[in-house]
């Protein structure tokens, strides 16, 4: 889940996943399902878009469980605040130990906080041989 708060064009948007796909299906359905709940409940007082979608290739990352399903891969981070003079890292994630990623960049391995993680996303490879494009 992901809310944007930008006045009259804030949008909350859920990401939904099944390991066989999410077809719009789904979609429709959560999207009716919690559209009803939030209108009971309430919780978001302002105006704002309901989306409902699949996380794609390059899904979001919020949990320690999550980064842990791309070890090995590559990631795009971007800090809430600088960290040895940089926000944006783009490597392969080597590790995540406790609450901590650990990731190469080049030659440079560093360690960042997941706390410290403003947003971070999975870079798809499109490995030439593997495409069908």
């Amino acid at each position: 889940m992901e809310f944007r708060a930008r006045g009259r064009h804030s949008t909350l948007r859920l990401f939904i996943d099944r390991a066989d796909g999410v077809s719009i299906e789904d979609c429709e359905r959560v999207s009716r399902q919690a559209s009803a709940l939030l209108d009971v409940e309430d919780p978001i007082s302002e105006k704002y878009r309901l989306e409902v979608s699949s996380p794609g290739l390059d899904r979001i990352l919020f949990r320690a469980e999550q980064y842990r399903m791309y070890l090995g891969g590559t990631i795009d981070v971007r800090l809430t605040y600088a960290f040895d003079g940089r926000r944006n890292f783009v490597g392969r994630l080597v590790d995540v130990v406790d609450d901590e990623l650990v990731l190469q960049v080049d030659e440079d391995e560093y360690v960042l906080p997941i706390e410290q993680v403003q947003r971070a996303r999975v870079v798809p490879d499109f490995d030439e041989k593997d495409s069908n494009l």
